[in-house]
């Protein structure tokens, strides 16, 4: 196999990148300089070198703790509970939320082989548990996919035992669209969910 062919089958592993996009990348570096080449793989070296997962919550940090996790101000008592690290980056994008993160690594699959067992589902348990700060709400914002709710139903399940508040992202319509264009699930949900003014 060509140089060519596999670094365009490479690029094409990742996600919203298929063949053709990854084939204009591949011929984008191939016309750039051979230092922006380099300081690509440079980068992509040291990405995976430094970076892992935080030893508390999972989010992706260089340290053994996140900077979430380290920072004092944060409020330990509210853990929300995301699927990905992803999700903690689009969450703290909205400079709203001030509590802690968990990062699962996924969500229930049953037909793909992923149980509770392969999701960071024990770490969560514990923190609730014990810990030095008393958690006192977990906010569970999976995805609103069947294997989210699923995953959120199954969380809610083993945390209300524990005497947690378990509370769940609100759903419904998204600002700035027209009723006529929105889903009868997303408006029956976001009937549902509804708030006084």
């Amino acid at each position: 196999m060509s140089a060519i062919d596999e670094v365009t089958r490479e690029l094409a592993r990742l996600p919203g990148v298929g063949p053709r996009t990854a084939t204009r990348l591949v011929y984008h570096l191939l016309r750039g300089s051979t230092a922006d080449a380099r300081r690509l793989a440079r980068a992509i070296e040291l990405l995976v070198e430094r970076v892992h997962p935080c030893a508390r919550c999972g989010a992706f940090t260089e340290e053994e703790l996140c900077a979430v996790c380290r920072d004092p101000e944060r409020d330990r008592s509210l853990i929300c509970v995301v699927e990905s690290a992803f999700d903690v980056r689009s969450i703290e994008g909205t400079r709203e939320f001030r509590g802690l993160y968990h990062v699962l690594g996924g969500h229930l699959s049953p037909l793909d082989g992923i149980g509770p067992e392969e999701l960071s589902i024990g770490p969560l348990l514990e923190r609730v548990q014990g810990g030095a700060g008393r958690v006192a709400e977990v906010i569970l914002a999976t995805n609103p996919s069947v294997e989210g709710e699923a995953t959120a139903v199954y969380l809610e399940g083993t945390l209300r035992p524990m005497g947690v508040r378990v509370t769940r992202l609100a759903r419904g319509v998204p600002v700035g669209s027209d009723l006529e264009y929105v889903d009868g699930s997303t408006l029956a949900e976001a009937l549902a969910g509804r708030r006084d003014m």
